[in-house]
């Protein structure tokens, strides 16, 4: 497996390649309008504080990092490491900005434009699978479910069953040779510590040097606990630790989210985070924590759907990125992110959320910002505010953890909806999110510039989450919520083809279709989320109209990792 360097921690390449005799080819420039829809940030942040051993420990994780990078790259498609080296050695301009925006999208297929290939024919891309390489490239997804089915036991996570190994987070299918005779059928499993080996060894590696650095107790126990995990394929005690990790740095490393399985959702995909805490920001939000079982309780949904007892820590943190890795780091950047999605540790501890200061200013100031001058009318542009964008993305994160998780019997929500779970709760988490910005206004628990600005603030950055592109879950999500909030007329058109927000009908609305996607995630509705996203993921003409108007508009940034760069050079 190849390691990605060639921009691992920026500044890396510049927005756009160098012209090649004076002046670029055709298809030089449509690549490179494709870079420029990613607006290069220098994200710095100030370490001068740490002592001489934990900045060494974090830079041990960073390179700990960098192997997710690797990881993730072969987890998406075989063909990657392969077609990276092919693109590194290539060093004219054609070559260097096809290198730049593959490591952009971490593979071949451009994210913002329906995973259509960017390279020429003569590179022989395939369409990007949907299976991704969790599953035998030569198996359609009809005949692994029918071998999933014949598995024996429960498809919860915290058992060792034949169907729960196959349908585990940290296990891919494979296919056995032809001929060969099994009690399993034509297909097996691969456990991650078997399949990316080398790979764990060297992370685990380094995470446990950081481990023998740092001073910070619970640091060093979740890095001590993850490298033994990397080894072991038990991710449980190292989730509990990072979980209870108090600590300045504050470190997101292994197989978490399961975006790239588009036929299951079943395979969690290899990331990183490496941050640095923002004590100030981490303590004043520190008290959305003591609200959620509130919300919980008030949640428009039957009494029955509801928890009563939610996991023992909803901790959150503020924390701004020197650098990430792997699924965490390719197209559309990450701005927060809550987990683990491990339903043993939720139920137990409950879920962290995590807050990515840095990336969301930059996201608020590069995208948000211009597109609310296109999209809104004039009278509404100063109702957008970074407090209320920076509200909503924490209460998203917190409603992954509210609403209904498990359903009767040995079955969760993420299993029963299979490949329209990811979209759903997206969606989920958006609505609900405003509508528990909404219930912590009435009780003044959140300023009253934020319960004024959030829902025009949400308008406008629906336009910028749309712009990702409606073939991956959050574009799905947020294309479900406009149509919706179009319908009830909460969002109208005006005749100059802005937006704006109806005051008078906002706030129902928003709780109706709370109540419709957390219904549909307790009954554990299969048929029913299939029908509300085929009938609502689409970019209608009245929202095309705007979007035409932002092609000048970066559609998000692409971070350069000044900061890591910096410290791996001492």
């Amino acid at each position: 497996m190849i390691a990605i360097t060639a921009a691992a921690c920026g500044p890396g390449p510049t927005n756009t390649a160098p012209p090649s005799n004076g002046a670029d080819s055709d298809a030089l420039a449509a690549l490179n309008a494709q870079i420029a829809r990613y607006a290069p940030v220098d994200l710095k942040v100030d370490i001068s504080g740490l002592p001489g051993n934990e900045a060494t420990a974090l830079a041990h994780i960073i390179r700990a990092a960098h192997v997710m990078d690797g990881i993730f790259l072969e987890q998406v498609w075989a063909g990657n490491p392969a077609l990276l080296a092919r693109l590194a050695a290539d060093d004219s301009p054609e070559g260097r900005a096809r290198l730049h925006y593959f490591l952009i999208n971490k593979g071949p297929w451009s994210r913002l434009d329906k995973n259509e290939s960017f390279l020429p024919a003569e590179f022989g891309v395939p369409k990007k699978p949907e299976q991704a390489n969790y599953y035998p490239a030569d198996a359609t997804k009809e005949e692994v479910e029918a071998w999933i089915a014949t598995l024996v036991g429960s498809g919860k996570s915290g058992e060792h069953s034949a169907k729960t190994q196959a349908t585990g987070f940290f296990t891919i299918v494979r296919r056995f040779p032809p001929g060969m005779a099994t009690g399993l059928g034509p297909f097996y499993w691969d456990r991650y510590d078997a399949a990316y080996q080398n790979e764990l060894g060297e992370a685990a590696s380094h995470l446990r040097k950081a481990a023998e650095l740092t001073s910070q107790p619970t640091l060093k126990k979740f890095l001590e606990l993850r490298a033994k995990a990397f080894l072991t394929n038990d991710y449980f005690a190292s989730d509990i630790a990072w979980m209870e990790l108090d600590a300045s740095i504050e470190p997101t490393i292994g197989p978490y989210e399961t975006y790239e399985d588009e036929w299951f959702g079943y395979k969690a995909a290899f990331e990183a985070f490496v941050t640095i805490r923002d004590d100030a920001e981490t303590k004043r939000l520190g008290m959305f924590s003591s609200e959620l079982q509130a919300l919980e309780n008030a949640l428009p949904i039957d009494p029955a759907m509801r928890n009563p007892k939610l996991g023992a820590l909803a901790p959150i943190r503020v924390v701004n990125v020197v650098f990430t890795a792997g699924d965490g780091n390719r197209g559309v950047q990450t701005a927060a992110f809550n987990l683990p999605n491990d339903d043993r540790v939720i139920k137990e501890k409950g879920s962290k959320r995590v807050m990515l200061k840095n990336v969301q200013e930059a996201k608020f100031e590069k995208a948000l910002v211009p597109i609310a001058a296109v999209a809104l009318g004039a009278a509404d542009r100063s109702k957008v505010s970074f407090d209320a964008f920076f509200a909503h993305i924490l209460m998203h994160e917190l409603m992954h953890g509210l609403g209904p998780h498990q359903l009767p019997g040995d079955t969760d929500v993420r299993h029963a909806l299979k490949d329209m779970y990811a979209a759903i709760e997206e969606a989920k988490a958006d609505i609900s999110g405003l509508w528990a910005l909404q219930q912590l206004a009435d009780r003044s628990v959140v300023s009253p510039q934020i319960a004024q600005t959030m829902y025009t603030t949400f308008l406008a950055s629906a336009f910028r989450s749309i712009r990702f592109g409606i073939t991956e879950a959050h574009g799905k999500g947020i294309a479900l919520q406009l149509n919706s909030l179009l319908d009830q007329g909460a969002f109208v058109v005006n005749q100059d083809g802005t937006f704006s927000v109806v005051d008078s009908k906002i706030r129902d609305a928003v709780a109706g279709l709370t109540r419709e996607l957390m219904t549909i995630e307790a009954r554990g509705d299969y048929a029913g989320a299939q029908a509300l996203l085929q009938r609502m993921v689409t970019i209608r003409p009245e929202v095309q109209r705007v979007l035409d108007k932002l092609a000048g508009v970066p559609v998000d940034i692409e971070p350069r990792f000044v900061t890591a760069k910096e410290l791996l050079r001492r």
